[in-house]
């Protein structure tokens, strides 16, 4: 049996995630550790104990969620578990950091210093009230696509997660999101709702970012991969550092292919995928791309418990 470990992005955030692990793991434990030294804070405090409106601020969603996924794999480790026992790696945006800090290509204190950076450039990149995003629920990619460049009229609107076949979200400037909504509940579409962002996400108008995790990217190491990484923006396996990070540049502009890089490791052989930290957001897109596959979350000492007993370690 094939699987891949896959890592949750942005909207996955609770109070409290990933506090049961600390407490039941040490090695899960020393990694908040080592990402509230990474940051000079204690992200951990905000993370089990804080408020969740400063949590879902970017700058503070995007490492907290990797430290929740790398502890998390930790624990895994603990068991017994190691990344070599999936075929391949995936992470929805934010998450492709944790799906390279689990195989070994960043470091935790590098990659909790890359989101942190991420975060904060794609926050600054646009300023608040001028760009959004919006879900559109029933219609496919190519359709959506076709909306966006409509809506966009001189104005930027582009369709920048393909999170499964029945959902699409763009992004761009206020208006031009909005004729989209409008023009795609026009074509069929099911629902098109606003999202809670306070910046326009995997689109042009976030060049400003992708400029500065240039920069950023260029400082640290990369490693190789012990198990190739699914890329968002290719939604194909790579493992040669230097083109992993000049697809973690283009990632910021880039759209989210996540259905296609579900159909990519399905089509690879893949028919068990794990969701490593918080929620089940993926494992939702996954059933709904790949029928026939299994899905399992990982974020409780129970799922590592039972993840454990699947493979008899």
């Amino acid at each position: 049996m094939m699987r891949a470990f896959v890592f949750p992005g942005q909207g996955a955030q609770t109070i409290g995630m990933g506090r049961a692990l600390a407490d039941a793991y040490p090695a899960a434990k020393a990694v908040f550790e080592e990402v509230d030294e990474a940051l000079q804070e204690k992200l951990s405090a905000l993370i089990w104990d804080g408020d969740i409106d400063t949590l879902t601020l970017t700058l503070n969603a995007q490492p907290a969620l990797m430290a929740t996924s790398i502890a998390a794999m930790r624990a895994l480790e603990a068991e017994g578990i190691t990344v070599e026992a999936a075929d391949f790696v995936a992470g929805h945006s934010l998450g492709e950091y944790s799906a390279l800090c689990a195989a070994g290509s960043l470091t935790l204190t590098d990659t909790a210093r890359l989101l942190r950076a991420r975060g904060a450039a794609m926050q600054e990149a646009v300023p608040l009230g001028v760009g959004t995003m919006a879900a559109i629920l029933g219609l496919d990619f190519e359709t959506v696509m076709a909306v966006a460049e409509e809506a966009a009229q001189g104005e930027v609107c582009q369709a920048a997660n393909d999170n499964d076949p029945s959902q699409v979200v763009v992004s761009g400037h206020v208006a031009a999101v909005e004729r989209a909504m409008e023009i795609a509940k026009a074509r069929g579409a099911k629902r098109a709702l606003l999202l809670p962002v306070s910046a326009p996400f995997h689109c042009d108008l976030m060049q400003p970012a992708a400029a500065a995790m240039s920069d950023e990217l260029a400082a640290v190491v990369i490693s190789a991969p012990k198990v190739p990484v699914v890329v968002n923006v290719r939604a194909e396996a790579v493992t040669e550092p230097d083109r992993i990070r000049a697809l973690l540049i283009a990632q910021i502009t880039g759209s989210v292919r996540w259905r296609e890089s579900v159909q990519y490791m399905e089509g690879a052989g893949v028919t068990q995928f794990w969701e490593i930290g918080a929620g089940k957001a993926l494992s939702g897109m996954i059933k709904r791309t790949a029928k026939g596959a299994e899905t399992r979350a990982v974020g409780t000492p129970e799922d590592v418990a039972a993840a454990k007993a699947v493979l008899n370690v």
